[in-house]
């Protein structure tokens, strides 16, 4: 099956130019939807992941339209590698099937380990800064200071939670203790105005 995905950021655009390409190339069945491409985790991924079946074929108008960070994009296309699917770029006239193809997948990888390494320098930096601003970093310190950029990190829906381990090289239980606290906190907030004052 010839499976379209077509999206757009705001309720108020319109999918049909997607949808008219799509349906030209072929395509059997069009998941659609409007949500933000800066977030990872959305429901017409989801449904398409839930969809699609061994030698299907996926296809968009573009591949931006699988989301606006190249690790994530790079995550998912090859997870549809895997899945034995066939991926199809219309405006970068992609075909994970064809050599073209397969070196533009190549090169996607290059990019995003470029990413990668330059979000783990900007971590370094940060560190670097505090200690020239005399700010203490002991063990602890730096430990807290790993925390707050990770749960940026987080918060910002572009990172998968493996990829915010590897880069600020905490364990998956601090990290989780840490959101569990500030979701915690924010309870407490919520149940008690007068504690954030306190």
């Amino acid at each position: 099956m010839i499976i379209g995905y077509a999206r757009v950021s705001k309720d108020d655009q319109n999918l049909n130019r997607q949808i008219d390409q799509l349906m030209a190339y072929g395509a059997e069945k069009i998941i659609q939807e409007k949500f933000t491409g800066t977030r990872q985790r959305r429901p017409g991924i989801t449904q398409l992941l839930q969809t699609i079946r061994a030698h299907d074929v996926v296809v968009v108008e573009s591949i931006s339209r699988l989301g606006r960070n190249t690790l994530d994009i790079l995550n998912l296309i090859q997870l549809l590698h895997q899945k034995q699917i066939k991926f199809v770029s219309l405006k970068e006239q992609m075909d994970t099937e064809t050599p073209t193809g397969r070196a533009m997948l190549q090169m996607m990888s290059v990019i995003a380990e470029l990413e990668r390494n330059l979000l783990a320098d900007r971590v370094k930096e940060g560190i670097a800064a505090s200690r020239r601003r005399g700010v203490t970093v002991g063990r602890p310190r730096i430990a807290q200071e790993k925390l707050d950029i990770a749960i940026r990190m987080y918060q910002s829906g572009d990172y998968s939670v493996k990829e915010i381990l590897a880069t600020n090289q905490i364990s998956s239980g601090t990290f989780y203790r840490e959101v569990n606290r500030l979701k915690l906190k924010k309870l407490k907030r919520k149940d008690d105005p007068s504690a954030s004052h306190n």
